[in-house]
């Protein structure tokens, strides 16, 4: 156990393992280090995401209309971020949020 460790008394959260883009870009499939799998589409990550521009820094209101994310968009990039979240670049030229493991693996159904 790190110095760090034993004065930051939290929990890690749960991490991805494996991070795969569906062929035509729709679909991110997650193989979490739990075992599970875990899968979103492109619209709805896109729908939630959590930068400055999509959600209003004081009030924490959704400022994106989920209603004007085409159901065809794709995710042209996946880039990680550090060791803790995901980043994407959305067909739609979208590419400033940042979705922490926690926030993906809230926003992503495990498969059955």
């Amino acid at each position: 156990m790190s110095f760090w460790d034993r004065i930051k008394p939290t929990t890690r959260p749960v991490s991805a393992t494996e991070a795969a883009l569906s062929p035509d870009g729709t679909r991110l499939d997650l193989t979490w280090e739990d075992g599970a799998k875990t899968s979103a589409s492109a619209q709805l990550l896109r729908q939630q995401c959590p930068c400055a521009g999509c959600v209003d820094e004081w009030t924490n209101k959704r400022t994106l209309d989920p209603a004007r994310v085409p159901a065809d968009l794709r995710i042209t990039q996946v880039q990680p971020v550090g060791n803790y979240a995901l980043s994407f670049v959305f067909s739609d030229g979208h590419g400033t949020g940042i979705y922490p493991w926690k926030l993906l693996r809230d926003l992503t159904p495990a498969q059955g």
